[in-house]
């Protein structure tokens, strides 16, 4: 590799920083492997050698190994922890992971994570690591690896829906969600027929939950490949469902399928055996089903269908989808809000899932890989702006045959079946329609919430197509030529979506904008010629005029996205010529008083600099560009076709104008500077802490002098001597001290381009400035606060300002300067006494050593230096604008530190920072300290910790032995053995001395040991002294001891700033996905990120010797001090220091503790308590479980201290350690997982292992074992402590309340309960704070839970699980029947009691739950047999006998009862049961069976005699608890209690109830319904059902109708599915009420009437049998119902009131008592039913009802005496919109429409109607066929001739819209009617009899051609300028309401068309003009 230097920055002596040649290893260089290939490409971008391959193998092999020896021993925490955060540190290096150990490593990974038990933080770890190791499609496949998909669903399966006593939940299902979507392509698809049977059975849509969970598990778990199975079956699922959510998730799935099967071999079923299928677990089989109907042997050509891989069905149903995502208000009261309604009846479990991607870039990818040339192409839209709908059939120019006719009488013709598509692809012509549609929203006077999503909608659509295309354009891409995207297809979408976005460009809403700037920015390098030149003509007089602020910036952003198209020649090559023009324009755009504005310059102006030279090219020789016409490059009009073309020249042509245009450069850049200057000099005044101005005037300095430092570097050099010679006079001649930060600024941006030039400039000017100033007397005031700079030091800040700028780049160039710079530092050290002054000495020091000693890229031009001092680039730069590199082709130049810059920066310390700490320990010693003292030890230990912090990398620090030993002894890693504390060894990263023998190395370590321990000695002396004057000096001391213990490496380096950087620059430049050449500067960054890594790689760990020890407790005691302003910036600090020294937060927490001991200081007790709450301390012990006694005593013990901000500081800390606090559980270690252990032999096998790492496995599991028991020591001496500590009478409440918590967490399920612990609960469950209560009660739900789950779970990983067997739970064998449905579901109604009996059938078990059966049968139904007769059911486990004989002693007793029943009695803020108190109950009863019994019936006895509503709801909530807890005693004990209860049914829930107490009762019954078969009731069931039957519903008061139906209502809604036997009696009783005198009556008829549809609704395969409905799913045709949804069960219920409607019509009362009449109270129950009906999950049944009585809802509309059935009609008509119908009944609802738009006799009728067919076209867009929309405009049209103004007005809106999305022939056919009758209709005298009629045709035939025209609001039609400037305005004056139209439209006209009138205007002739001005009230606005 040859380097040439760059000549003109060479200077004597120098070494050249370009000249570093980087040593390569062999095994890197020469290895032939792609990674290998990619990590030499990083190794030549640093300056420096990096470590062999086989080296970092070795090390890899090490951490991989340890991994191993972990799981071996089952040191999961934190052994596994640690070593796997190893790999995430190694993998930043870039080495390649051998495929096999990534195999291995990630298997191990998956069955760790599915281990049931294993900690949610080993869990979270493992997957990331999962996620690591298997992101790249590319590194490994399912052909590499497979997984198996049961453990995870078995471990979700269990956790996902929680018992009504679980209140501890964990992030398990969403962390197991996670890794079933990372591991899913590892599912091998032979699996795919037992998912179904697994996942399908439980699918039943009467119920959301498990309509959501099962489609979870579907979508979620399916493999993507081989989708032909079951894609079908999920579709017709989703066709039947109305819900949000799942919409969501559908639509994320449906979007990944398409993408992946543009490749037609992913889905080849001969691929199925191909895959080796070695990872099934045991309990998993493979089912076989027949395949022939899609397996029919044939070769596989792909998965295609009609639309990319969808039928034509699938993809209107999925544009349904689309639009309705884009959430656009209609002004039609809420039509989309049907699905989230239906949502919301979903529990809060279903929130645990991970959430589905947001659903637009889910549609925009579904929309892109589904377009492929699979239909005729249309002839392309000619319009400069679109066509905006494209044409969907038809062509161009309609042949109309035969006369046309009397428009209002003959329809429009049906054109003939010949279907054009867009681009020639249906989905893009969907697309088209689509954004056709929503065109009207992306305007910003039409902008709302819906904008932002509309244009993310259009962003992503090109961000993918783009991707997809570049895709395409590889040499291995599998899609076939035939389905691949389409130059044509490219240009039709960019036309499609050009209108839009640049409606959209104009918006105020920040993230529309954004979106907008990302879509064009794709765009433009697509179709740069679409999208170009209509930016410019809106930019270009916008910029000139400057009128309106908001269009400014608008054009502003939208020209910085469009940069690549300005600046890259490969791109568009004509762009190029206008830059300058453009410069030009923006230099006004540097303005201080519009920040904004001058933040969207500055981002252009960066944005072209990094592609570009500025530089003049005139000069040189050139092509003659004399014959070039300059003009042509305007846009002329073509032949009448309509558009817009731009004449192309040659490229010569184009050089040559770029060329001449180059010439301008010099006057832009000296305007451009001069603006920047001026901008500076306006800045305001700067305050104490150094900066102008607030964060704005800050945020606008730094983007200036960004975008200046962009520029100055991309300066030929004389234009560069231009602008250093302008910023040298100005900063010469001027001194400004409002403007010294951005002085230095501006300075860096110069010094950064030539170093050289700049310092020969400047530093001899500043040196002597600042000797003048300083013996003058500058900064002689001696201060140590930061102050407002007095006016006498500006001269010497401004100067310094400049000064320090100028040791920005390149330290080679400052040893020239050596002398003069050491002088004046030392001069500087010694004068300055002002806190300004001597900080900004500190900084010019530190800045120069930076400078000096640290490797850094020291220019990042857009072309290598070779090539930029090559003499052909400097002549002919703009050929190479916006260049592109690949990675190999990149040169950096790097500047790194020579021996002679490491002398000169030792030389500084040795004569100027060691005489400074000389002089500081003379300080120290003095013992008079006051102001003069304070002001030396601040400045000059400011100095030395400036000095040290420009050092980071000057030397390599290395951790002798001793000191890593006593690391390892005192690591915050504690009970674990050395060899598992993971280490790191340093690797090469830059540092200038790495040998630590080296007398150098020797001298600056020896001199940082000395500033170490200076400061541990200034930390005590001042700690000693401790008054306020010091202050200042102990916050100097703390920064100084951050810098000495944290400096070092990355510290001035940041690998995450670098990596943000690097990101932020590559969003930046990236021009599409997957793009493998970047502008250069991206490279620059890479090299500087990739070498932040490998500083970051030495700074991870520190030593930590007894120096850093001895600091770092100095901090600690900092952060306790007595000044809060100190305790802030320590824990700051002490946060920082937790990351990089191991050791400190253990070092700490004993100090801390001892803070919190009585008789401390408040203020030091503060401080502790404060730095507790650091996560990285409180945290930390609570979590360690070896840590946790000591704490929680810590934090119980402070009530010694009343002080109430001392009290609220412990309640946080308090809180912050107990939300991290978890139970502690150790079954992972007894958990067995053979998987586990096969994965883990596997890795070993790939690994070497001697007996030494065998021992450290056995050392590892004896360590491990002892921890365990070490934790269960201390969690049972934690439980003893704070036993005591709740059980003593002095503990204050608060903290006994934290004590009960605390032991509620520490109640753990894998050890039994001790006696003590539960007694304390039973004792505080009594007790008089209701939140003591709260917490005590939760504590028995759990102890005794846990009981029930120790003595009833098989195993420890059931355990684990929460997975008990209940000993009466029982499997039956079941049939896929729909008998067997039936007979379960008839069976609950049964009154025959259920006994136990030897036989198992159907009729003999209890069936709590019940979800399988409605769409198939899994084989087998979980049940329940019945209990014994007299045996108990339950055995619990013997180890808590005693916790049991302690509950049995404290609860059979009538006292605790008493007390009890008393405090839930108390409680009066409840309107309803509280769940925990039946729950707290019930456990007990559960437990104790019936013993506590007879002391409880008196007090129950007595709460129900008592009518008091806080007694009633004691008692309801023992009662419960009593019943609840009886489930499973023995019959005897059941039947006794029940005998008792059964009279109290019959007494307490009836009639007789108060009204204040039916809330209790209602949610009574409903706890006691909930997932309970109801014969376990049947006393409760018979009563409720007999009552209900009985009940007269039209008696003098609903109060007690309204009793006995809440009731019935809470017994139905619980029972579900389950109440199906009783549903045909309770309606028909219900439907004798419709018409009740009660409107309570009538709203409970309304929603059973919803309820018993919803429950009847069931699919109709042949069988209930998984594969038959898969199979019949993907065999039944479109319009087949298989899935049932059609509403069927209230058909005869719906006609019979179709005919009593109109007999209620004619006796309806009128006037006041409308309201009376059997047809209004009808009517409001039929709205209320259709209403809850459309909200719900079965929405779509809802049609069949709806269609009947469509002409009598629009009947109810008009009713004028009853607003609040006019109300409920109208808002059914139009959310009944937002559901979409079958395809079938689109033609039906149409109809009834039509018929109430035409025959309604009423005018207000067919006002409504129209709003609604609206609504109904909008919404169903996609469903909508041709023909229907000719029939639609038909009707319309008609219509135009309707008597009623109001209504002809209503007519030309919809057809405006609708004719919107229409063909064009349609248009031109009406255009050329309605321009025949208006001509044809002459206007007779006012007197006539005729006149009206005529006047009414006339109007007719105008609002026609007002709609033609709204309808194109953005576009210009070839027959618009006609229609307008003659048709128009001939009738202008025409009498009302014809003018009143006209004048409206040509309102619309302008409002829409101002925007785009320069383009517009130019479709009118000069006489056209003027007519259009007359036309607009005489304006001159278009003339």
């Amino acid at each position: 590799m040859t380097i040439i230097p760059d000549v003109s920055r060479l200077a004597l002596n120098d070494p050249g920083p370009e000249m570093h040649q980087t040593e390569i290893p062999d095994d890197i260089n020469h290895a032939p492997d792609r990674y290998m290939q990619k990590l030499k490409l990083y190794a030549t971008s640093l300056p420096y050698a990096i470590e062999s391959n086989a080296r970092m193998q070795d090390m890899l092999d090490f951490i991989l190994r340890r991994i191993a020896q972990c799981v071996e021993a089952k040191d999961f925490e934190p052994g596994l922890v640690q070593w796997d955060s190893m790999i995430t540190y190694w993998n930043m290096l870039k080495y390649p992971f051998p495929k096999e150990k990534r195999i291995r490593l990630a298997k191990l990974y998956f069955h760790i994570a599915t281990t049931p038990g294993m900690p949610t933080q080993v869990m979270a770890v493992c997957a990331d690591g999962l996620s690591n190791l298997t992101r790249s499609k590319k590194k490994l496949s399912i052909d590499d690896m497979r997984l198996p998909w049961k453990p995870i669903y078995n471990i979700l399966r269990e956790d996902l829906f929680l018992t009504r006593r679980q209140f501890e939940y964990s992030q398990l299902s969403w962390c197991m969600g996670y890794i079933a979507d990372l591991s899913r392509r590892f599912f091998h698809p032979a699996a795919i027929e037992e998912m179904l049977s697994t996942f399908l059975p439980d699918f039943n849509g009467t119920n959301l939950d498990s309509v959501l969970s099962s489609q979870y598990y579907l979508l979620t778990f399916l493999p993507l490949t081989h989708p032909q199975s079951y894609l079908p079956m999920l579709c017709r699922l989703w066709e039947s469902i109305n819900s949000y959510m799942y919409d969501e998730r559908m639509l994320q799935f449906l979007s990944r399928l398409a993408e992946m099967h543009v490749d037609p071999t992913i889905s080849d079923p001969a691929r199925i055996y191909d895959i080796l299928d070695d990872e099934k677990s045991e309990d998993e089989g493979r089912p076989k089903w027949k395949q022939d109907d899609y397996h029919a042997g044939q070769t596989w050509s792909g998965l295609y269908k009609e639309v990319g891989i969808f039928t034509e069905h699938e993809w209107h149903l999925i544009m349904c989808k689309c639009l309705a995502s884009m959430a656009i208000p209609l002004k039609d009261a809420g039509s989309l809000t049907t699905g989230p309604t239906a949502d919301s009846s979903s529990s809060f479990e279903i929130g645990r899932l991970p959430k589905a991607n947001w659903r637009i870039p889910s549609l925009a990818k579904l929309i892109v890989y589904s377009m492929a040339p699979d239909g005729a192409s249309a002839p392309p839209s000619t319009e400069s702006t679109p066509w905006c709908t494209p044409m969907t059939s038809g062509v161009s120019t309609p042949q109309v045959s035969g006369s046309v006719g009397d428009y209002l009488t003959v329809p429009l013709h049906k054109w003939g079946p010949s279907k054009l598509y867009l681009g020639g692809s249906k989905a893009l012509d969907s697309l088209a329609r689509l954004i056709a549609s929503t065109e009207h929203f992306f305007h910003p006077t039409n902008s709302g919430s819906w904008t932002s999503d509309l244009t993310a909608f259009v962003k992503y659509i090109v961000y993918e197509f783009n991707k997809r295309w570049h895709e395409e354009q590889l040499s291995d891409c599998k899609v076939p030529l035939t389905r691949r995207l389409t130059r044509e297809m490219r240009k039709e979408l960019v036309k499609c979506l050009r209108t839009v976005v640049l409606l959209a460009v104009f918006s105020q809403d920040s993230s529309t904008v954004s979106n907008v700037q990302s879509a064009l920015k794709s765009m433009s390098c697509m179709e740069p010629d679409l999208v170009f030149q209509p930016i410019l003509e809106r930019a270009i007089p916008s910029l000139e005029a400057l009128v309106e602020t908001q269009r400014t910036l608008s054009v502003i952003k939208a020209l910085s996205s469009i940069v690549p198209a300005i600046v890259s020649r490969d791109i568009y090559y004509p762009g190029a010529k206008h830059l300058i023009t453009i410069l030009h324009l923006l230099v006004p755009g540097i303005d201080l008083n519009d920040p904004t504005k001058t933040l969207c310059t500055t981002t252009f102006l960066s944005e072209v600099s990094q592609y570009i030279m500025f530089g003049d090219v005139t000069s040189s020789e050139s092509p003659e560009a004399s014959d070039v016409d300059i003009s042509s490059g305007q846009i002329t009009l073509d032949d009448g076709l309509g558009d817009t073309i731009q004449l192309k020249l040659s490229n010569e042509a184009e050089d040559a104008l770029l060329r001449d245009s180059t010439g301008s450069f010099a006057s832009w850049v000296a305007s451009f500077i001069r603006r920047v200057i001026q901008l500076l000099e306006n800045l305001p005044e700067e305050g104490p802490n150094g900066s102008a101005g607030g964060t704005t005037e800050v945020q606008v300095v730094d983007a200036v002098t960004g975008a200046c430092s962009q520029i100055c570097v991309h300066l030929s050099d004389p234009l560069f001597d231009l602008v250093l010679n302008m910023i040298f006079d100005y900063a010469s001649t001027n001194v400004r001290s409002n403007a010294v930060r951005a002085i230095h600024q501006l300075v860096e941006c110069i010094a950064n381009a030539h170093p050289e030039k700049t310092l020969f400039k400047f530093l001899p000017f500043c040196v002597a400035n600042i000797r003048t100033e300083i013996e003058h007397g500058a900064s002689s005031v001696r201060t140590t606060s930061p102050s407002l700079p007095l006016p006498s030091d500006a001269t010497l800040h401004w100067n310094l300002a400049i000064l320090r700028g100028c040791v920005y780049n390149d330290g080679s160039a400052l040893l020239v300067y050596k002398g003069e710079l050491l002088s004046l530092l030392t001069l500087l050290r010694d004068k300055t006494l002002s806190k300004r002054g001597y900080t900004w000495s500190g900084k010019l020091l530190s800045s120069a050593l930076i400078t000096l000693t640290h490797t850094y890229p020291i220019e990042n031009k857009f072309v290598n230096p070779e090539q930029w001092n090559d003499e052909e680039f400097q002549r002919n730069h703009h050929l190479y604008w916006g260049k592109l590199f690949e990675p190999g082709e990149v040169k950096i130049s790097w500047h790194v530190p020579s021996a002679e810059e490491i002398d000169f920066s030792l030389q500084l310390f040795r004569e100027l920072v060691e005489p400074a700490m000389t002089r500081l320990d003379l300080l120290l010693e003095t013992s008079s300290r006051d102001a003069i003292w304070r002001n030396d030890f601040c400045r000059y230990l400011s100095f030395v910790r400036e000095a040290f912090s420009g050092i980071p990398t000057l030397f390599k620090e290395f951790i002798s032995p001793d000191v890593l030993q006593s690391m390892l002894a005192s690591s915050d890693i504690i009970n674990e053995i050395p060899e598992m504390i993971a280490s790191i060894e340093p690797l090469a990263s830059g540092f200038c001395l790495t040998d630590p023998q080296d007398t150098r190395y020797k001298y600056i370590t020896r001199l940082r040991r000395r500033f170490g321990e200076f400061l541990h000695a200034a930390s005590l002396s001042l700690q000693r002294q401790g008054e306020e004057n010091t202050v200042d000096a102990v916050q100097m001391l703390i920064s100084s001891i951050r810098t000495y213990l944290l400096e070092y490496g990355d510290s001035k380096d940041s690998y995450y700033v670098n990596t943000d950087q690097y990101n932020s620059e590559i969003d930046v430049a990236r021009q599409y996905s997957g793009q493998k050449v970047w502008p250069r500067a991206v490279f620059v960054r890479r090299a500087r990120f990739y070498h932040s890594s490998r500083l970051f790689w030495n700074s991870i760990e520190r030593a930590r010797g007894p120096l850093e020890n001895s600091l770092l407790d100095d901090v600690v005691e900092w952060s306790m001090w007595h000044y809060p302003s100190v305790r802030q910036s320590s824990q700051s600090l002490l946060e920082s220091l937790t990351s990089v020294y191991d050791g400190l937060r253990l070092r700490a927490l004993p100090a801390l503790y001892k803070a919190l001991q009585p008789g401390t200081d408040d203020d030091r007790m503060k401080g502790a308590l404060w730095t507790l709450n650091i996560s990285s301390f409180g945290r930390f012990a609570i979590s360690e479980p070896t840590l946790v006694p000591e704490i929680i005593k810590q934090l119980l013990g402070c009530h010694h201290n009343e002080k109430p901000s001392i009290q609220n500081c412990v309640s946080t800390v308090t809180d912050t350690c107990l939300a991290n606090f978890s139970e502690p559980c150790y079954l992972i270690y007894d958990v067995k997982n053979t998987a586990l252990d096969e994965s883990l032999l596997a890795l070993k096998s790939c690994l070497s292992f001697n007996k030494s790492e065998d021992s450290i496995t056995i050392r590892a599991r004896e360590k491990r074992i002892e921890r365990v028991c070490l934790m269960n020591e201390e969690h049972n001496r934690t439980t003893q402590a704070v036993l005591e500590i709740a059980n003593d009478t002095a503990t204050h409440w608060r903290y006994a309340i934290v004590a009960v918590r605390v032991l509620r967490t520490l109640m753990r399920r894998d050890t039994p309960t001790s006696p003590s612990h539960l007694n304390l609960f039973l004792e505080k469950v009594c007790d008089s704070d209701p939140t003591m209560r709260y917490y005590a009660q939760r504590g028995i739900m759990k102890a005794l839970r846990y009981i029930k789950l120790r003595s009833y779970c098989r195993n420890p990983a059931a355990l684990a699980l929460f997975s008990q067997i209940n000993p009466l739970r029982c499997n039956i064998p079941i049939k896929g029947s729909y008998s067997a449905t039936a007979e379960i579901l008839t069976n609950f109604k049964l009154r025959v009691p259920i006994r136990s009996s030897g036989t198992l059938d159907l009729s003999s078990i209890y069936c709590d739950t019940l979800h399988q059966g409605w769409l198939a049968w899994s084989g087998t139904l979980a049940a329940y047999k019945s209990p014994h007769r007299s045996e108990s059911t339950f055995e619990w486990e013997p180890s808590s006998a005693e916790a049991l004989s302690c509950l049995r002693e404290i609860t059979v007793d009538a006292d605790f009862w008493k007390k009890l029943s008393g405090h839930f009695a108390e409680e009066n803020h409840e309107s309803t049961v509280v769940q925990d108190h039946i729950s707290c109950v019930k456990s007990i009863f559960q437990v104790l069976g019936d013993e506590p019994w007879d002391l409880l019936k008196p007090k129950l006895e007595m709460l129900l005699a008592d009518q008091d509503k806080n007694k009633q709801r004691a008692a309801a909530e023992l009662l419960a608890g009593v019943l609840n807890g009886s489930k499973h005693w023995p019959q005897e004990a059941q039947d006794q209690i029940w005998q008792w209860f059964t009279p109290y049914i019959k007494k307490t829930l009836d009639q007789s109830m108060k009204t204040e107490t039916v809330p209790i009762w209602t949610s009574f019954v409903g706890y006691m319904f909930h997932h309970k078969d109801p014969r376990r009731l049947q006393p409760l069931v018979e009563h409720l059902v007999e009552q209900f039957n009985s009940m007269d519903y039209n008696g003098p008061s609903s109060l007690e109708s309204v009793k006995v139906l809440a009731l019935f209502r809470a017994f139905y809604t619980e029972l579900e599915w389950k109440f199906i036997s009783w549903s045909d009696n309770t309606m028909e009783r219900f439907w004798r009420e419709v018409h009740s005198e009660h409107d309570d009556v009538r709203s409970h008829v309304a929603e059973m009437m919803a309820f018993c549809n919803g429950i009847k609704w069931q699919p109709k395969p042949a069988s209930l049998d998984v594969e038959a409905f898969v199979r019949e799913c993907r065999e039944m045709t479109d319009d087949a119902d298989i899935m049932g949804i059609r509403g069927t069960y209230h058909t005869n219920r719906v006609l019979e009131l179709v005919d009593n409607f109109k007999v209620w019509r004619e006796q309806r009362l009128p006037g006041v008592r409308a309201y009376q009449s059997t047809y209004d109270r009808v009517g409001i129950v039929v709205c209320r039913w259709l209403f809850l009906s459309v909200h719900s999950t079965d929405a779509i049944s809802a049609f069949d009802y709806i269609l009947p009585l469509m002409p009598e809802l629009f009947r109810f509309t008009e009713v004028h005496d009853n607003e609040e059935l006019v109300r409920h009609a109208n808002v059914l008509l139009v959310r009944m919109c937002g559901v979409a119908p079958p395809r079938s009944m689109i033609g039906p609802l149409l109809n009834a429409i039509f018929s109430a738009i035409q025959t309604s006799p009423s005018w207000k009728v067919r006002l409504k109607a129209l709003p609604i067919l609206q609504v109904l076209y909008f919404r169903q867009l996609p469903l909508i066929s041709e023909s229907e929309v000719s029939d639609i405009l038909d009707v319309l049209c008609r219509c135009l001739d309707d008597e009623v103004v109001e209504v002809r007005e209503m007519v030309g809106t919809t057809l405006s819209g609708i004719l919107r999305l229409s063909s064009r022939r349609s248009v031109v056919t009406l255009k050329d009617r309605f321009v025949k009758l208006a001509g044809k209709i002459q206007l007779p005298d006012r007197v006539s009899p005729v006149y009206n009629a005529a006047v009414r045709q006339r109007h007719a035939a105008i609002i026609g051609i007002c709609a033609l025209i709204d309808s194109f609001p953005y576009t210009i039609e070839k027959w618009m300028p006609g229609l307008l400037t003659t048709v128009m305005l001939e009738h202008t004056h025409d009498p009302i309401p014809i003018s009143t139209t006209i004048h409206r439209c040509a309102s619309n006209f302008r409002k829409t068309h101002q925007d785009t009138w320069h383009e517009d205007s130019r479709r009118f002739t000069d006489d056209q003009l003027a007519a259009l001005s007359t036309l607009l009230t005489g304006s001159s606005y278009y003339a």
